[in-house]
């Protein structure tokens, strides 16, 4: 497969969404219904509240919507990296990428507030990533701002991606004060308007928060889960390591970018440890970043078979999960 995708065919879109059906099928023929519990936000606990009248009756819609989010989420992740040049060749390894790891637990592929926030972080990443050759900047962050604060709805503990905006700025921009403000501005923005709406409704003191505390407690992981993030971590490296080795080659901005996507991966990874419960699905923020060093991991290496070894390594452990795994 990763020959398939190494190419910029439009069919490939057709054939990844069809690649990730057939790495997703156990879950679509016994999808889980999400559990709305103190780690989503008070948006995501409402929207589950009020389609599931409707879904438990057909469960597979969860999976669907899921499915719809991670295939538009793995496809736009793509097309940033095509645009912005960040590898050699256009190709569509690092949605591969995405769709193939998201299939090695049953928690990636349900409903959840980290799923649905993944497609506001991505948006937000390509803006900042196409930040100077945007002719309005101030608009372009505070609509970032606006992004994030609209997420952390979803998924309070998004408020740490506004690091990831100003470490941007700081990485591809001169500091400017002003700049930093647009953004917190964009970021408190909704907020502003919640409290307004639930001081006019005489709410407000009945709004309770949802989703942040500080956890202290070591995750106590199965054996079947530490080899599918060893096998992750393993990719991620790889590809570190060959986006490292052609650096040297690459544009200004493009190296920039890398920078940029490293910062995003670090973030995502520290953002679990801020939530309440522990719990594996909340490491899918970070698997977005992850795909695009595994996609480079799968592109760079001049032996082929290795690639492709580790392909259908990654593949055989998501049929051993959803298949064999009691």
């Amino acid at each position: 497969m990763t020959g398939i995708f190494r190419t910029n065919n439009p069919l490939n879109t057709f054939l990844l969404f069809v690649y990730g059906i057939l790495l997703k099928f156990a879950w679509l023929s016994h999808p889980q219904i999400p559990v709305v519990d103190q780690s989503g936000g008070f948006l995501f606990n409402d929207l589950i509240h009020s389609v599931k009248p409707y879904f438990d009756q057909f469960p597979k819609s969860y999976f669907l919507v899921a499915y719809l989010l991670l295939f538009s989420q793995a496809i736009t992740l793509n097309q940033v990296i095509i645009s912005r040049r960040m590898m050699q060749k256009p190709d569509f390894l690092p949605a591969m990428s995405y769709l193939l790891i998201t299939s090695f637990f049953p928690e990636w592929n349900i409903l959840s507030a980290p799923l649905i926030v993944n497609s506001f972080l991505i948006w937000v990443w390509s803006k900042m990533s196409n930040l100077n050759s945007s002719q309005h900047p101030k608009g372009t962050l505070f609509n970032v701002g606006l992004a994030i604060g609209i997420a952390s709805f979803f998924y309070l503990p998004s408020f740490a991606f506004v690091v990831f905006v100003i470490s941007s700025l700081v990485i591809t921009r001169p500091p400017k004060v002003a700049e930093w403000l647009i953004t917190f501005i964009g970021v408190l923005t909704p907020w502003y308007f919640l409290f307004a709406w639930l001081f006019l409704t005489n709410k407000l003191y009945s709004f309770k928060f949802y989703g942040f505390g500080i956890s202290e407690k070591s995750y106590n992981l199965f054996y079947t889960e530490w080899v599918g993030i060893g096998l992750i971590v393993i990719m991620i490296l790889a590809g570190a390591f060959y986006v490292q080795s052609f650096m040297n080659k690459q544009i200004l901005q493009v190296r920039k970018n890398w920078g940029q996507m490293s910062l995003y991966l670090a973030i995502c990874i520290g953002i679990p440890f801020i939530i309440y419960n522990h719990n594996i699905s909340y490491w899918l923020l970070a698997l977005v970043p992850a795909s695009a060093f595994i996609g480079c991991a799968f592109y760079y290496p001049r032996r082929r078979w290795i690639p492709m070894a580790m392909q259908w390594l990654m593949v055989a452990f998501a049929i051993y999960i959803q298949y064999f795994k009691k």
